[in-house]
Formats: C-alpha cells, structure tokens, sequence
C-alpha cells in the first residue's frame, strides 16, 4: 500500500529533501517518499507526498486534469476584468493557460501569520481570491495574477485533488 503525507509547507521552505538550505527533511523523516509537483520557497500549504511513482505521475500529470487550489492575495483591489481575464485563461510565456476557476474571498478566519510578513504599503490595498487550475507550470499563479496587473504577494495551496489541507498546523503533516 502506498505511503501519502500531506504536510503544511511553511514559507520559506524548499520542496526537496537534500541540500544546505531549509528543506522537507526538517520537518519529515520518512524514507522515500518524493512530493507531487512542488510549492516553491515563497509559496505555503499543501504538499502531497507519495513513496509511489504512478500515484505521483496521476497526480502531477496536467494531462488528468487534476485540480489544485490556492488562496492568493494579491496587490491591489482585483478588478472583474481581471478576473474574467483569468477565468477564460491568459497568455503567459510558455502560452495559453487553460480557463481558471476563480472567485474573490475575504482573508480566511483560519489562516495563520506568515513568518516573514508580507509587506505592506500605506497606499495600496490588497484582496484575496481563490484560484483553482488544473496545470502546474512553474510559478503559474503567480505569473497569471501578474499578467492581469495583480502581483501576487502571498499564496497557499489549499487543495490537490482530494487531499485538502484543512486543520494542518504549519510544519506538520499526516499519513493517509
């Protein structure tokens, strides 16, 4: 039977097990399991982990469609256009992006104080929404709220597929 962990990746931390910097090995001690896809250094919440390669292919393969979801906040009070704009997809880079599911939110009750705190400017509000893709390129949230003028200043997975991030404490993780 497969092994699955779903830990609460704090900001700041690398998805990989090796090297000097701060690392999952810090915080999981399990012999051979490997993340599904990643969440990069500035990035907090869900990592799935698996010691089984076809369920981590399943998962991290754009091809099944799978959906992650993420709450975002972003610089600046996000426009309707904007988010029809991300709702349709937009062009980034490495292409078109396949149509996001997208709502604005208020700041969730639940959500814990990031260490560093993200910066705030006197002037300029921010808001939250709530995206949901199916991809996975590198960095794509953040590169779609900024091609809609809506820098990303802080994101956190809340969902991959059926495993959900609920009522994981920062740095912890549980066993499926």
């Amino acid at each position: 039977m497969a092994k699955i962990i779903a830990f609460n990746k704090p900001f700041g931390v690398i998805c990989q097990f090796s090297g000097e910097q701060n690392t999952l090995a810090n915080f999981i001690d399990i012999p051979n399991i490997y993340p599904v896809g990643r969440l990069d250094k500035d990035s907090e919440g869900l990592v799935v982990l698996t010691d089984d390669g076809k369920l981590q292919n399943r998962i991290s393969d754009p091809m099944n469609n799978k959906i992650k979801t993420y709450i975002v906040q972003v610089e600046g009070e996000i426009s309707e256009d904007a988010i029809n704009a991300l709702k349709i997809g937009v062009v980034l880079k490495d292409g078109l992006t396949k149509p996001a599911l997208i709502k604005k939110i208020k700041k969730p009750e639940w959500l814990w104080d990031r260490e560093p705190p993200i910066r705030k400017r006197k002037y300029i509000p921010t808001s939250w929404v709530e995206i949901s893709i199916t991809e996975g390129r590198n960095r794509q949230v953040r590169r779609m709220t900024a091609s809609v003028g809506f820098p990303t200043l802080r994101l956190i997975r809340t969902q991959i597929d059926q495993w959900k991030l609920e009522n994981i404490k920062v740095g912890s993780y549980v066993s499926f």
